[in-house]
């Protein structure tokens, strides 16, 4: 597939969306008059999008049904709780199983008022235009706000994505035609890649792993790439905030007061996603990041003290390329 892509070819996307969606009843206020509205999430201007989100998002993969098969029912009540608790930033990729046509089932209706992400792994330029065809069909949307080039972890990768045929065309040709708004580099596998990433092109994002664990790796993510994002104003997304829970093991972090408080108290960190397990778990983690408040630098050493004894087991997906 290399002929031009437009816009046009995408606009087809949103004629089903009335007759294909599940309807998202939870926006609607089901209090009374005289109750008091919950304590609004924090925000943050995501680098420099302009773009205000809030400091917390709902992940699409991991311990969620959101990408498990066979788990429609679980999804969907749970993407609905998200928009009824104030989430407005959905990640996912298109390597996440069924996690876009999940969302699919449920944003549209709401799509003017979210931030939805997604990623793709493919390289080059042909390959990455007919996955984000398909993020598009999948998540009933005719644009992304943020579409992510997935999980680079290796110089020679970046030779391609930059290369006169890689995936950086893509990119550029949808954000001119409009259907993307901003571009975005993710990686947990080696820092000085995204960070040479960021050097060489102007993304707008950048979704790394922010935790205290990651402190004690061998090649650490904070102080590698979040100069260089300063430098550059690119937003930081945090990800891998809880280890996928290992950082709650004993003797571990006490819970999510910790581990989110933690990451999102990085200087130049703008929000986070976590995945959730179910819908208990994210009214959980929700009221965390309402509650949140910056930590100082003694509290931030405590927490890195807390994990010193099993960092190595909570940074297991560094492995991962």
């Amino acid at each position: 597939m290399t002929g031009k892509r437009t816009r046009r070819n995408f606009l087809t996307t949103t004629a089903a969306i009335a007759g294909g969606i599940v309807g998202c009843t939870t926006w609607q206020n089901n209090t009374t008059s005289n109750a008091t509205p919950p304590t609004p999430m924090p925000e943050r201007i995501l680098g420099n999008t302009g773009v205000k989100v809030p400091i917390f998002g709902l992940g699409g993969a991991g311990r969620t049904p959101l990408s498990k098969n066979g788990r429609e029912r679980d999804a969907v009540a749970q993407i609905e709780k998200a928009l009824s608790l104030g989430i407005r930033y959905f990640d996912t990729a298109a390597s996440y199983g069924p996690s876009e046509d999940y969302l699919g089932k449920v944003l549209p209706s709401r799509r003017s008022k979210l931030f939805l992400a997604t990623k793709t792994d493919k390289r080059d330029r042909d390959g990455a235009w007919r996955e984000l065809e398909r993020s598009l069909k999948r998540l009933k949307t005719d644009y992304l706000d943020l579409w992510q080039l997935h999980h680079v972890s290796f110089n020679n990768e970046l030779d391609t994505i930059f290369s006169n045929s890689g995936a950086i065309k893509a990119m550029e040709e949808a954000i001119q035609q409009k259907i993307v708004r901003f571009s975005g580099i993710t990686g947990h596998h080696e820092p000085e890649v995204i960070a040479e990433g960021l050097r060489r092109y102007p993304f707008h994002t950048t979704l790394i792993p922010v935790n205290a664990a990651d402190k004690y790796h061998p090649r650490p993510f904070l102080p590698v790439v979040l100069p260089v994002a300063r430098q550059k104003n690119v937003g930081v997304i945090a990800m891998k905030v809880p280890a996928y829970g290992r950082l709650f093991k004993p003797g571990g972090l006490t819970g999510m007061e910790q581990a989110l408080g933690y990451s999102m108290s990085q200087p130049g960190v703008h929000c986070c996603i976590v995945a959730a397990e179910n819908v208990k778990q994210l009214e959980g983690n929700v009221k965390v990041a309402r509650a949140f408040q910056q930590l100082s630098g003694k509290e931030l050493a405590a927490i890195e003290k807390r994990v010193a004894g099993i960092w190595q087991d909570s940074t297991f997906f560094r492995a991962w390329t």
